[in-house]
């Protein structure tokens, strides 16, 4: 038995496989993908991508690819596409990840992250006056507040808009190298790290420059929290909108997470195989393309009640292991989840009363998912 494909496009040149729907609706290229494995009792289907790739959905395919590194490789896997995410912790394959990985973690711990909360609440404005477009604001905040976490706010802001602003934008745009604004991105580093070898201060790249490799990590952590961030609080803020009962602290961790569920910032994680594996009959060889989809996962029927539907009291109850995973998981669960959430609940919990007035929240997936905006919503 093969695992099942979604049928291919008659007019598009079959050389091309699923690429031109990869490109253009990426999420309903999945969506048939996974109705076609569910028919045959699977979690597995193919796709054609120029490579062999397999997308799994269930906990158990999530679990085995998270945990598994030396089946399931990062190097040759979509992040090396990317400059802004090929380097640093991410793309660092066992055995050395964990040693990495080891002594990044102290410095994006909760309780290191915990004294910097009041530097991250000065550092915020008030909401504005008047309509306002959610989506382009909290890309504003994130972006302040980042600078803030990782460089106490020393770091020239016009060059930080600079640098993350491709990411934002539609393929190809995130793939394609600019060298000029690295390498001015690469000296405004080194000169904010040479100062913390003199004196400290109370950010992260005080703990990152101690660090072999830190101006890589700094910068590719740096790029990964940013969309991921600004997607989930546009989201957010657009949620509490429209549910101005939910607009209290109590509440605001569970309007996270159900945030999260629906449009998680990363609906794709891909891994590269480094042996071959037997996946329940179906041999798949080394050097396949290995996705896993947190987006298919969060709303799978058979894991979620009503799984398309925004209900922030489904997280009265813990979800199954290994379903819900909006900062992925095992060793390789994001470096940045504390400081997302950290950055997340102290800008809810500074909002006033909203109302909602017009947007478009239909998720649109680039490199990372977030509203097809904009997103009206004044003061109430």
């Amino acid at each position: 038995m093969t695992l099942p494909c979604p049928p291919l496009n008659p007019y598009v040149p079959p050389a091309l496989g699923h690429l031109p729907e990869w490109g253009a609706a990426p999420l309903a290229l999945l969506d048939a993908g996974a109705g076609a494995a569910r028919a045959a009792g699977l979690d597995l289907f193919t796709l054609q991508l120029g490579r062999p790739a397999v997308v799994g959905f269930s906990p158990e395919w999530n679990r085995a690819v998270l945990t598994g590194p030396a089946t399931f490789r990062s190097r040759g896997s979509f992040s090396s596409l990317v400059p802004y995410l090929n380097g640093g912790v991410i793309v660092t394959d066992a055995p050395e990840h964990a040693d990495r990985r080891s002594k990044l973690n102290p410095g994006f711990s909760r309780a290191a992250l915990a004294g910097m909360t009041d530097a991250l609440r000065r550092r915020l404005s008030p909401f504005p006056a008047g309509p306002t477009d959610a989506l382009a604001w909290a890309d504003t905040t994130v972006r302040q507040l980042l600078n803030t976490a990782y460089f106490a706010g020393e770091f020239d802001d016009a060059l930080l808009a600079r640098f993350l602003a491709p990411l934002r934008r539609p393929f190809p745009a995130p793939l394609l190298p600019r060298p000029a604004t690295l390498a001015a991105v690469r000296r405004e580093l080194l000169r904010l790290g040479r100062a913390r070898a003199t004196r400290s201060r109370p950010d992260l790249l005080t703990a990152l420059v101690q660090q072999p490799g830190w101006m890589e990590d700094t910068r590719v952590s740096l790029a990964a929290a940013h969309d991921t961030t600004t997607h989930a609080l546009a989201y957010a803020v657009w949620a509490l909108a429209q549910r101005p009962d939910l607009q209290t602290p109590e509440q605001h961790p569970a309007v996270i997470k159900e945030v999260l569920r629906l449009y998680p910032p990363g609906w794709m994680g891909s891994r590269r195989l480094g042996c071959d594996l037997n996946w329940h009959g179906h041999i798949l060889p080394a050097g396949t393309l290995a996705l896993y989809s947190t987006y298919l996962t969060h709303r799978d029927p058979a894991l979620w009640e009503d799984p398309d539907t925004f209900r922030p009291q489904r997280w009265a109850q813990k979800p199954p292991a290994w379903a819900y995973l909006p900062f992925g998981g095992g060793e390789r669960t994001c470096l940045g989840m504390h400081l997302a959430n950290l950055l997340l609940g102290e800008t809810l919990a500074a909002l006033p009363p909203l109302r909602a007035l017009a947007g478009n929240a239909a998720p649109l997936p680039g490199l990372t998912l977030g509203p097809s905006g904009p997103l009206w919503v004044e003061r109430a």
